[in-house]
């Protein structure tokens, strides 16, 4: 097992200026934040890094300034898929991904592919990548969900060493810990079931939330790896009123909402998405006053 990702790792956000620019600065100061808290390694490009409207350009930049910006050298997860495959295949080709722990690779969107289909997408990647792959199962944005068999067989891969699964489905998630070799890393993707998804057997999550709230996420995931479930549970709970407005407005609206906030960033997100509403802003910041989170 892949000890580098156990735990928590942050899906990092990509902050902006008011010109939907890359905030630079703003991005040290979260890397220094999110580091300080705890958390165990960094995620660059995920869907909360708003990758759908960064250039390829920008990705590359990104991953650069993140590894020459990361205080406690922690392992890094970059994120490389796509619906097209052949695509994606030359993208790994020419990508430098020196420095890169493994890569998360989303599965297809909107093609809705077959299992048989999500099977070779995925060979062909992990045959490709020179780092070990992670896959990525997020229903909710790709519209197929990755079934247990499909994931028990990509398992096998001697390159595809693990799972993000955002699938809510909680008879998948116990199947998946029941049938998966015992060296295949289980991830959440859900940061709302965290402590039950550990229960039965997953390793940690990739974490919206622990953008800004680092130490809370990762002291409550370690207490559940640990087994005290009720301390893991307390922590938990303090973030359950937040799961719904948190995601109301999309992903990544409400966690940079949070991290504005807290003084860490601006709100802006690039269109076609919008900053937070003043609405949801008022009641993200009473949920965490009430929470005991600023």
């Amino acid at each position: 097992m892949n000890t580098q990702f156990i735990g928590v790792g942050v899906a990092l956000i990509t902050p902006f200026d008011t010109n939907h620019q890359i905030d630079y600065p703003a991005l040290k100061r979260l890397l220094d934040f999110v580091s300080d808290g705890g958390v165990n390694y960094l995620v660059v490009q995920g869907t909360t890094g708003e990758t759908s409207t960064t250039t390829a350009q920008e990705k590359l930049d990104l991953l650069k300034f993140v590894q020459a910006n990361n205080p406690k050298k922690l392992p890094i997860m970059y994120g490389l898929g796509g619906n097209n495959t052949p695509v994606v295949l030359e993208t790994i080709k020419n990508a430098d991904l020196t420095g890169v722990d493994a890569i998360l690779s989303v599965c297809p969107y909107y093609n809705k592919p077959s299992q048989r289909g999500l099977i070779a997408h995925f060979t062909a990647i992990a045959d490709a990548s020179p780092v070990p792959v992670f896959l990525y199962n997020v229903p909710g944005r790709s519209v197929v969900n990755m079934q247990v068999a499909t994931i028990v067989e990509l398992a096998q891969h001697p390159n595809i060493i693990g799972l993000k699964d955002a699938c809510a489905n909680f008879d998948q998630y116990m199947e998946l810990g029941k049938r998966c070799p015992k060296e295949f890393l289980l991830v959440s993707g859900d940061d709302n079931h965290v402590t039950p998804m550990i229960s039965v057997g997953w390793k940690g999550v990739i974490s919206v939330i622990a953008n800004a709230f680092p130490k809370e996420f990762t002291d409550m995931t370690w207490h559940a790896l640990e087994g005290r479930f009720a301390e893991a549970s307390a922590i938990q709970y303090q973030f359950l009123d937040m799961d719904g407005p948190l995601y109301a407005e999309s992903n990544p609206v409400g966690i940079k909402k949070c991290l504005e906030i807290k003084g860490i960033c601006s709100s802006e997100v690039r269109l076609p998405l919008v900053k937070a509403s003043d609405e949801l802003g008022t009641k993200l910041e009473i949920i965490m006053r009430n929470e005991g989170l600023l």
